[in-house]
């Protein structure tokens, strides 16, 4: 199937070059002139697209607003969006980057470049499919059920429901939840089958012998109205399997925004940091630095 992609931008002429571009690379394109309209036809589609391109300066909302709206919805925060602007100054880009965008293109288009980003950004996109998709199937084949992963009385600051998990790679057992926080939590779930089956997973999509940079993903488990941002990371360790300790850091909820996931990741490489320095981790040190992310309020961008 082809690659379904999203572009919005209120010059046809802008929108007419790169559906040339797009269907000349075997995609397919759907168009929006303004962020209201881009929203209108993402919740008219059956299937998200794979890619988002979107201009900034636009009528009625324009492109930050328009990333805010695809960031807070959890069905479409995990959507590759690319900024695609006339501002190109070293400020707007940078603005862009900062509030999450997979990447910032210029105006006039490179096509080669555009191309192959376009090409890296929907290959990507495929693999959290296919890793979400392998999770629905696995954690229904080990017979839990949307019903009991659901909680309907979660409040404001997810005190009731946000999990932290560390999963250690096991040279005899395979992946092992280690230590999770906060402790205490009744929940209706095997909190070692999820964390389980989120590790085999990536690791299976990625390769156990691949992951040997610091990889972070957003994974929206919709049969189980759960998210996960997932974190995974190595250190030389001679004891372990390929001389190195394979480990998984993952937060639970019942949402994450695209911009929280970011936010995590900072704090995780942090923890990840001073976990490869001292070979333990204290999830509960960290614990209010990952609560401030759930808690703070979303900061609102004026444009001119």
């Amino acid at each position: 199937m082809k690659p379904l992609i999203l572009v919005v931008d209120d010059d046809p002429h802008i929108l007419k070059y790169i559906r040339m571009i797009l269907e000349f690379n075997e995609c397919q394109i759907i168009t929006a002139e303004n962020g209201i309209e881009g929203l209108k036809v993402l919740t008219q589609q059956k299937k998200n697209p794979d890619l988002i391109i979107s201009d900034i300066m636009m009528p009625k909302m324009d492109g930050y607003e328009f990333f805010k709206e695809i960031s807070d919805n959890p069905n479409f925060c995990h959507i590759p969006f690319i900024f695609l602007s006339i501002l190109d100054s070293s400020e707007d880009i940078r603005l862009g980057k900062i509030l999450g965008a997979d990447d910032y293109l210029t105006k006039p288009i490179n096509e080669s470049d555009f191309s192959a980003i376009v090409a890296g950004k929907i290959k990507r996109s495929k693999q959290i499919q296919l890793i979400n998709k392998k999770i629905n199937d696995d954690l229904l084949s080990i017979g839990i059920s949307k019903d009991n992963l659901s909680n309907d009385n979660l409040n404001d600051d997810y005190k009731d429901y946000l999990i932290m998990v560390e999963v250690n790679w096991d040279d005899r057992v395979g992946p092992k939840l280690v230590s999770y926080y906060p402790k205490g939590i009744n929940l209706d779930f095997s909190l070692d089958n999820v964390s389980f089956q989120l590790y085999e997973a990536i690791s299976a999509m990625y390769g156990q012998d691949k992951i040997l940079n610091a990889e972070g993903l957003l994974l929206n488990l919709k049969n189980f109205k759960i998210m996960a941002y997932v974190y995974f990371d190595s250190y030389p360790d001679e004891s372990y399997r390929g001389g190195r300790k394979d480990y998984m850091l993952s937060i639970i909820a019942p949402k994450i925004t695209y911009i929280q996931s970011l936010k995590l990741k900072k704090v995780f490489m942090n923890i990840s940091s001073m976990y490869k320095e001292k070979g333990k981790l204290n999830i509960k040190a960290f614990w209010n630095q990952i609560l401030d992310i759930f808690k703070s309020p979303t900061v609102k961008i004026k444009t001119g």
